[in-house]
């Protein structure tokens, strides 16, 4: 087993301010950890306020099946909007910001690196990839280990009163058990050890623990967002759009979980994920191994990440965890990253190794019609914005274990 022991003690930085990297930064404060929060402008205005003065509110129910949870008043070491500042000196770099702020936080990050330091992506949403295609474009060959995560370690939001961001962060659910691999997977092993060093995964490494991936690839199709997202959000508009009016309910009530899916949305879900299947066999690469039977019920294959298998809420129930998690419009990420990033990505990806990817691919043209534009359009989730255009199985196999090109 690799040794990561020398990243104890050291200084964690958490690049990303949002739901997640908010979450993260409390949880590893909480732990015992030195935190620095960093986050970009103009972003950073509105969710560092406050936290360097009076710390960050960490709380919530964190259902998980073995009650693990944190509580109280985090306190950062640093909060800073200067990338080198935040990592200079530290084991541990999270990367906590949506799809979107990846190329500005590597551009600023890969020109700091430091040897030894290990990249977590929370979600990895193939980042990895773009990570190590810019590490090389800048002839950058610090000794890291970067890997990611098939989801986030939790399901959090940020408390937002009247459209105005607080300094507090509610905690749903704490997962139990994540999928993760490093770029290139030989560091894998490496990579899911230095975990037990952020407090932030001590639910994981407490509980079922955390799983190896294959590849990265693995982790990219095992993200259970475009999956369950994309056919809930798109499915279910009309519940969505219809909660808070002729439906009479208070509108950001709404959850996708707790009132559009359906069993035969689930049998859409169902059918995204045997595609999802057909590509990974395709490529030679692992995947998340599901049932059938997982995908009916209110939690979907989320549930086993926080609660086990066992954990089955039927569509005859409600689901009170998720109530208020939305979304509650189409413009959100549930589609406007969803769909150009891991739907987009699995098409290409179906296109080249002779898998149709019909229900995907659906997906991305509703979603379009709904949009009146085309999401994809503008998207850098490409093959070869990824560093993988041209690579047959044989190829992309030795880059994606070997990180040979």
């Amino acid at each position: 087993m690799s040794n990561m022991e020398y990243l104890k003690g050291m200084p964690i930085a958490v690049l990303g301010a949002g739901a997640v990297g908010k979450a993260i930064a409390g949880d590893c404060a909480l732990g015992g950890a030195k935190v620095r929060l960093c986050d970009l402008e103009p972003f950073a205005a509105n969710s560092l306020r406050n936290i360097a003065e009076k710390g960050l509110k960490f709380y919530g129910t964190q259902t998980n099946l073995y009650g693990f949870q944190r509580n109280g008043q985090a306190f950062m070491e640093k909060v800073t909007t200067d990338v080198a500042e935040a990592v200079k000196g530290a084991g541990i770099i999270v990367i906590a910001s949506p799809t979107f702020g990846h190329e500005a936080f590597f551009k600023r990050l890969i020109p700091c690196l430091e040897d030894g330091q290990v990249i977590h992506l929370f979600p990895d949403n193939f980042g990895t990839l773009i990570f190590r295609k810019m590490m090389r474009e800048a002839n950058c060959d610090k000794k890291v280990i970067v890997g990611g995560w098939s989801s986030s370690t939790y399901g959090s939001r940020v408390d937002m009163p009247g459209g105005i961001v607080l300094n507090s962060i509610r905690v749903y659910y704490r997962a139990i058990t994540l999928r993760g691999a490093a770029m290139p997977a030989s560091d894998t092993e490496a990579f899911l050890e230095s975990a037990k060093y952020l407090p932030s995964m001590d639910g994981v490494t407490t509980g079922e623990g955390a799983v190896a991936a294959d590849t990265v690839v693995d982790t990219g199709l095992s993200n259970v967002n475009p999956v369950l997202h994309c056919p809930g959000t798109i499915l279910g508009v009309s519940t969505m759009e219809n909660f808070g009016t002729v439906l009479g309910h208070d509108k950001y009530q709404f959850s996708i979980y707790s009132h559009a899916y359906c069993p035969s949305i689930s049998e859409v879900q169902y059918a995204f994920y045997k595609e999802e299947c057909a590509l990974a066999d395709a490529m030679g690469v692992g995947i998340q191994p599901y049932e059938k039977e997982h995908f009916f019920s209110r939690e979907n294959v989320l549930g086993q990440e926080y609660m086990g298998l066992g954990y089955v809420i039927p569509f005859e129930q409600q689901d009170p965890i998720q109530y208020g998690t939305g979304p509650f419009d189409m413009n959100n990420r549930y589609i406007t990253e969803d769909i150009p990033v891991g739907c987009y990505v699995y098409s290409q990806l179906g296109k080249v190794f002779g898998v149709t990817t019909p229900v995907i691919d659906s997906m991305i043209a509703l979603a379009n019609a709904i949009h009146q534009k085309d999401l994809t359009a503008t998207s850098k989730y490409t093959l070869k914005g990824l560093g993988i255009d041209g690579m047959d199985k044989a190829a992309l196999n030795k880059y994606l274990r070997e990180g040979v090109c």
